[in-house]
């Protein structure tokens, strides 16, 4: 009640005070200064579309009483690497369900195994995109193992959150059918889009390249926790229908390759 009293006692009058004092300055205005205010106040607004504010542009001026925009170039659709996953991203991208709702993005986590002289040292990390550039499958063999050494043989061994679509999986069959020496093995949560008529002759044309498709089995779950997730020593328990969505993926991919 006190802070009450005191609000209305000090603000009250200094408010008229203030008011009266503008409507003196407005009432001394010409009418011609009003309209150039008005003019000039329209001139510095920014420019809107259906109400909303123009994006993807930056202001640099004005000339002949328009405002100049300069286009703001957006960046390409960024592939993200790393060594260790987010351990929510993993448990949710990673789930083996049958419709994978809000899922829009592949996680792919790599072995890099090379034998022989030349080869190197071996590589583990992931690989993260957005499905609206490059996808993850073919972000890796441009940013992670982009060349590779004729003399040595590469083993390499993939665990993805999804199988590759048929785009990728074409892409893949050309990489194995180029590059004799290097032997892919790709673990899959999920089949991506498994009914379409292209994804099967995609993983089926990808299989006879050389390519080793397997589906995620609980022990696969665990070792891809343990291997390539920041689970800060937390242990992780494969969801309850786990076992069982491994069978049905697998009976699928069985159907597919037959």
């Amino acid at each position: 009640m006190a802070d009450r009293k005191e609000t209305k006692s000090a603000g009250r009058v200094p408010l008229r005070r203030k008011e009266k004092k503008v409507e003196m300055q407005a009432d001394s205005v010409p009418e011609k200064e009003k309209e150039k205010e008005k003019e000039e106040k329209a001139e510095g607004e920014k420019p809107e579309e259906n109400g909303l504010e123009a994006q993807g542009a930056a202001a640099v001026g004005v000339e002949n009483g328009e405002l100049q925009v300069e286009p703001i170039e957006l960046p390409p659709s960024e592939i993200i690497t790393g060594e260790r996953i987010n351990p929510f991203f993993f448990k949710f991208q990673f789930k083996n369900v049958e419709y994978s709702s809000g899922r829009n993005k592949t996680f792919l986590c790599y072995l890099v195994d090379p034998q022989g002289r030349g080869g190197g040292e071996g590589m583990r990390g992931y690989v993260e995109d957005e499905h609206a550039g490059a996808h993850a499958e073919e972000a890796f063999f441009q940013q992670v193992l982009p060349d590779s050494d004729p003399a040595a043989c590469y083993n390499v061994t993939w665990y993805v959150s999804s199988s590759p679509c048929a785009a990728c999986a074409a892409k893949l069959a050309e990489v194995l059918q180029a590059r004799k020496n290097l032997r892919l093995t790709i673990f899959s949560a999920r089949l991506f889009m498994w009914e379409e008529p292209e994804i099967r002759a995609g993983l089926k044309a990808l299989a006879a390249a050389g390519c080793k498709l397997r589906m995620m089995k609980p022990s696969d779950f665990v070792y891809t926790w343990d291997t390539f997730v920041d689970n800060e020593d937390e242990k992780f328990t494969p969801w309850e229908d786990c076992k069982e969505n491994y069978e049905y993926y697998q009976e699928k991919l069985a159907d597919i390759l037959q």
